[in-house]
């Protein structure tokens, strides 16, 4: 793969409502686009998906171009690529910045395939042809919150996260219960509790969730260890999951029922796919999670939920979920709670050209 030019691009929108979590409140989005073109003209799509401020992991946008532009892009112009299966192992010697390098790595897989000539899902080895599609519910107010699953049931979404944090956990649930006895529903703790809630834990498994995810630390494997053997609820972790050595740990020392695999998160959409086949052969169940990201990113996901293991709804939500407009085209539709995988080369979707140039705040070419 001979890749002759790079496009960064940092990019600004504001979310159609706040998107509240224990850790943070979320208006507004930075992301970093990543286009790459070969000889023939080609463009590949990758999206970088740190945050602002490193409040869910130590990279923001800053840092991220920083490693994009500084660091990761020469490796790639220097160092010539067969498969995109290469790009992880050309950055080994690159620490962590998991997110900026799986936005070059995830542009490199949509190259390929549309070298390939084929759709990307189709080239990871999906076997669907449409995605179940879950959905956050991005507020803490329970009245707020009925609301807002009363509209994502209408418009079709098999599965709903909710966020809680101490103080607002039991109560939130038991009146979104009362509504939606039935409901496939899960909680996101982002690292909120303690040992010492371990009772409070224990009365959430009256709600029968799907799980709870990444309750304690966020580089904690062994303590959720320990209250998985104290509560019924299967335990999902998140952010203390970011390599392949960290699941198998996890596994080995059962720490969880179920992981989010999310291809920011753990350095590109290979080491989501090897990972993916370690929970799978190992019985613990994943599903994709999402990062308020824009529609590159998405696409992305879709490709990796095709696979077999990812039986859980994901986080996955129309374009329209978050944006008024989103940068791509067509934008990504929930259709009976299932997006459908585009049949399109590489992942499918193009980048609405005027809408990409209005929200951009700086970019910058290499070759």
């Amino acid at each position: 793969m001979k890749i002759i030019e790079a496009q960064l691009s940092i990019i600004k929108m504001p979310l159609r409502s706040p998107f509240s979590t224990s850790l943070s409140k979320v208006t507004e989005r930075e992301a970093i686009i990543i286009e790459i073109s070969d000889e023939e003209g080609r463009v590949g799509l990758g999206e970088a998906v740190p945050f602002s401020t490193p409040w869910y992991t130590e990279e923001t946008v800053k840092t991220a171009y920083h490693m994009l532009k500084d660091i990761l892009l020469p490796i790639i112009f220097q160092q010539p690529i067969q498969h995109p299966r290469e790009v992880s192992k050309s950055f080994e010697a690159i620490r962590g910045n998991h997110m900026a390098k799986s936005g070059i790595e995830t542009a490199i897989w949509d190259l390929y395939a549309k070298q390939q000539r084929k759709p990307l899902w189709e080239l990871v080895g999906g076997v669907r042809d449409r995605v179940p599609a879950g959905v956050v519910v991005g507020t803490q107010d329970p009245k707020e919150a009925i609301e807002n699953i009363a509209m994502y049931l209408q418009e079709g979404y098999k599965r709903v996260k909710v966020k809680i944090k101490p103080g607002n956990d039991y109560h939130l649930l038991n009146e979104i219960r009362k509504h939606y006895p039935t409901l496939d529903l899960m909680v996101d703790a982002n690292s909120a509790y303690s040992l010492n809630d371990v009772k409070v834990l224990q009365a959430l498994d009256e709600f029968q969730l799907l799980m709870i995810e990444q309750p304690l630390g966020i580089d904690d494997i062994v303590e959720h260890s320990i209250l998985q053997e104290k509560i019924k609820t299967p335990i999902c972790l998140d952010e203390s999951i970011v390599s392949l050595h960290d699941a198998k740990s996890a596994i080995h020392l059962k720490s969880c029922g179920v992981i989010n695999i999310k291809i920011g998160r753990v350095g590109g959409l290979w080491n989501a796919i090897q990972m993916h086949d370690l929970c799978i052969a190992n019985n613990i169940k994943v599903w994709c999670g999402g990062m308020i990201e824009f529609g590159i990113s998405k696409a992305h996901n879709i490709a990796l939920a095709t696979k077999s293991g990812f039986t859980i709804p994901g986080d996955i939500s129309s374009s329209s979920r978050y944006w008024e407009e989103d940068i791509i085209s067509p934008e990504i539709i929930v259709r009976n709670g299932e997006i459908k995988a585009p049949t399109g080369f590489g992942i499918g979707y193009e980048v609405n050209k005027s809408r990409l140039e209005k929200v951009t705040l700086y970019k910058e070419i290499f070759s």
